[in-house]
């Protein structure tokens, strides 16, 4: 982990400055919000129940599903995330602040009335400052849990701590996720730590604390603001694109592609570019939004993706045990074609129709479907899945041909973070098979040394043999045949800009770039 940091020194001091600048700013909203509310509901204890209510609404809504609900009203990128932070320190705030003043005891404001203090003495010189220590816990926990769900900022390519996490879960990374959790960690504790020390100073001192703290913020605030590329064309990639040997270090490496792109979460991705907010980003060759946003595939001119021919990958022990799964499986071999693929993914994608309605219209069209027989069933198998659409249509189709043609049940676990887990889950036999690619399957997972890349042809038929043949000598695992689509790697335009730049391939994008 170490050596990790060392070598990502610059980066992590970014997002470590960037992390803290969305946790400082949203903490201030918040402050400049929740103080005024607590003061307000203390005297008028009849919005309290309202207000504390909806706030409390606020902090139960989890944050993945807060962000969701903002990405169609805001994009993506700090507006959201500073939203989001900003309603989850609300709660704290306002509560304590509101506690804080309503148990100060009755007595003491009798005695303020009684030697002629108004209400706002009272408030500033009595009330606020008794019940300063609760306020003060207050704004110790919105700090703590701000930092916290500060990572999640990433999801939404706002930066911050969360994209070494959200990069080291989709690669499997133990060293990145530590560099961005173990800083986040610490973040939180000296926050909380400072804040503690800060509420011991006498009142001057405090006052100049807090005013410090005001005159930093707009500093911090530049790194939030900071644009994630100063280039004319804003890229935006998937963290595990931007990490994986075959993503965007592989075309680092043949094309000399040098950006630095926006990370945002790969169901993001296609938004991002119909709104505009990118210009360009790493998608999928069979992904049914192409057709419907009207973008275009960048030709990979010198071929640095290899060919990417999906199947499965089933436990020998599995297929040793169930002999007649292996020849079901088969069944769809050479069925799915790229064109049926991506016109399946788009139903999904832009028509939103269910993977279990596309499953089962597939196929009957294919003249594969049948329904299950009744009566229990004593065995079942597991199908994991990535976590993309994709990956959710073709678990669904192998889910009903396997319950339709076989007495075997199946139990799916689908949404598995990234190729890494998915591997690892069907080694140890947490899952007995899920869909993958040769591409991946050989750089990703089998990462053979440059000698034996050089020497082997990057045609698809090569690449299946080598992957199955090494798949069956390492791991014990079997690749059944291929369902047909090649579903590559791939950057993406939207068509208009890529016309009006003359942009066709990855090389003419290098050219365009160079040039400005």
């Amino acid at each position: 982990m170490l050596d990790f940091i060392r070598q990502n020194a610059d980066k992590l001091l970014q997002q470590t400055l960037t992390h803290i600048g969305l946790t400082f700013v949203s903490l201030l909203l918040a402050l400049l919000i929740g103080l005024p509310l607590g003061i307000l509901i203390a005297r008028r204890k009849r919005l309290a129940s309202g207000v504390l209510g909806v706030a409390g609404v606020l902090q139960t809504v989890p944050s993945v599903a807060l962000l969701g609900f903002l990405i169609p009203l805001m994009g993506i990128g700090v507006g959201p995330a500073l939203v989001a932070l900003f309603l989850y320190a609300l709660l704290p705030i306002i509560r304590n602040t509101f506690v804080g003043i309503t148990e100060v005891n009755p007595t003491v404001r009798e005695a303020a009335r009684g030697v002629g203090m108004t209400n706002g003495q009272i408030l500033t010189k009595v009330e606020l400052p008794l019940a300063l220590p609760v306020i003060f816990a207050g704004v110790r926990t919105a700090t703590v849990i701000n930092v916290g769900v500060a990572t999640l900022a990433a999801y939404v390519a706002a930066g911050g701590l969360g994209e070494f996490i959200f990069s080291g879960i989709a690669l499997s990374n133990t060293n990145m996720i530590l560099a961005g959790a173990v800083p986040a960690a610490l973040l939180a504790i000296g926050f909380d730590f400072g804040l503690a020390r800060l509420q011991k100073l006498s009142g001057r001192k405090m006052r100049a604390g807090a005013l410090v703290f005001v005159l930093l913020v707009p500093v911090l605030s530049a790194f939030v603001l900071i644009p994630g590329s100063q280039d004319r064309l804003v890229a935006g990639f998937a963290h595990e694109f931007y990490g994986r040997s075959d993503g965007y270090p592989g075309l680092q490496k043949t094309y000399g592609l040098h950006l630095r792109p926006r990370l945002i979460d790969q169901n993001l991705m296609y938004e991002a570019i119909r709104s505009g907010q990118v210009d360009i980003i790493s998608g999928y060759s069979t992904d049914g939004r192409i057709r419907a946003f009207d973008l275009v595939v960048l030709q990979d001119n010198r071929h640095a993706f290899p060919p990417y021919d999906a199947a499965l990958v089933v436990r020998q022990t599995t297929l040793n045990r169930y002999p007649d799964l292996g020849p079901t499986l088969n069944l769809l071999a050479s069925k799915l074609t790229d064109s049926v693929m991506t016109a399946l993914n788009y139903q999904a994608d832009y028509l939103h129709q269910s993977p279990r309605t596309i499953a089962e219209i597939f196929l009957k069209q294919m003249g594969l479907y049948k329904l299950p027989t009744p009566g229990e069933r004593s065995e079942t198998v597991v199908l994991g899945s990535k976590i993309f659409t994709e990956q959710y249509i073709l678990a669904e189709i192998f889910r009903q041909l396997i319950e339709g043609k076989t007495q075997l049940r199946v139990a799916s676990r689908t949404g598995l973070g990234g190729t890494q887990i998915c591997q690892d889950a069907l080694r140890t036999g947490s899952i007995d098979f899920y869909p993958e690619y040769t591409g991946t399957g050989l750089l990703v997972v089998l990462q053979p040394s440059a000698s034996v890349l050089n020497t082997l042809p990057m045609q698809p038929d090569s690449v299946f043999a080598f992957v199955r043949q090494q798949y069956k000598e390492k791991y014990d695992l079997a690749w059944q045949q291929p369902l047909g689509f090649n579903n590559s790697y791939c950057l993406m335009m939207r068509r208009q800009q890529a016309d009006k730049l003359g942009i066709r391939t990855i090389s003419d994008l290098v050219q365009y770039l160079d040039a400005q």
